[in-house]
């Protein structure tokens, strides 16, 4: 439970001081916000999250970076800029970053455009306190949300930096993969999180039907183990986009995912 954090996303419905709220009363230790879920004044997000005496694991998300123009593109730069000094506010050491699709078929064009903004950000990130988490997304995500589909691509991204760019793992997202035990292990010190859910077959729809740990196909145990290895011994966020979840109460929502988090992940 030490490394337990609650991805608010877990409970899209619910505010969040309702999360905060639930963590506190269930001995959750960790929390990860969104952005869209900040109030405008995320200095006083922060002091609420303090107070309830929780720690937060990473602030989602970054990202979005390939645009079909120029003012496109430095609009996004800059709303990475504003989600840096966000997660420097709140207290998050990560800023989770996913990408974004290609703005026409070139897919080469826009990973060289993911690869050009991390390099105007990371001084900024570092500068801030910072680490860029570069998260690879399933590739029936490559169209929609985000042109990096490996752990591979994230890690390549990350290497030429230092410490304040690294890589997120979800297992959802990077499960399949076949090079996905020698890819964490290259990652290694380069690994800023690691998110659970499960996969479950014959989904309904690619982004709200994450299943609860232990209901897929996921190895979900092997994985951690695999990353423990590689050196990450962090918070593991909780991450699942279900609408059935959403309308569960939180603290229901919350008692299970640590229930599962224990029989199926440390």
């Amino acid at each position: 439970m030490s490394r337990l954090s609650f991805n608010q996303i877990t409970s899209g419905h619910a505010s969040l001081a309702e999360v905060v709220d639930a963590c506190r009363k269930n001995g959750v230790q960790w929390i990860a916000p969104w952005r869209h879920k900040l109030s405008a004044k995320p200095a006083e997000d922060a002091r609420r999250i303090r107070d309830a005496g929780l720690k937060i694991s990473s602030l989602c998300r970054g990202g979005m970076f390939p645009a079909a123009t120029a003012e496109e593109r430095r609009e996004r730069i800059d709303d990475n800029r504003r989600a840096i000094e966000e997660a420097a506010t709140l207290g998050a050491g990560v800023l989770v970053l996913v990408c974004g699709p290609a703005p026409d078929r070139d897919l080469d064009g826009a990973r060289r455009m993911v690869e050009d903004s991390i390099a105007i950000l990371a001084p900024v990130a570092r500068a801030a306190g910072i680490q860029l988490g570069i998260e690879p997304l399933h590739p029936m995500f490559a169209a929609s949300r985000s042109v990096v589909v490996t752990l591979e691509q994230s890690f390549n991204m990350a290497e030429p930096f230092g410490p304040e760019v690294g890589v997120v793992i979800d297992a959802y997202h990077v499960w399949w993969d076949p090079n996905l035990y020698a890819s964490i292990e290259r990652a290694g010190a380069k690994i800023a999180g690691f998110h659970v859910s499960d996969w479950i077959p014959l989904l309904a729809d690619p982004l709200m039907s994450r299943g609860m740990m232990g209901d897929g196909s996921i190895e979900l145990r092997r994985i951690r183990a695999a990353i423990d290895a590689a050196g990450y011994t962090g918070p593991i966020e909780v991450e699942i986009f279900n609408e059935s979840l959403w309308r569960k109460p939180v603290e229901e929502t919350l008692r299970l995912c640590a229930a599962r988090f224990e029989e199926h992940v440390v």
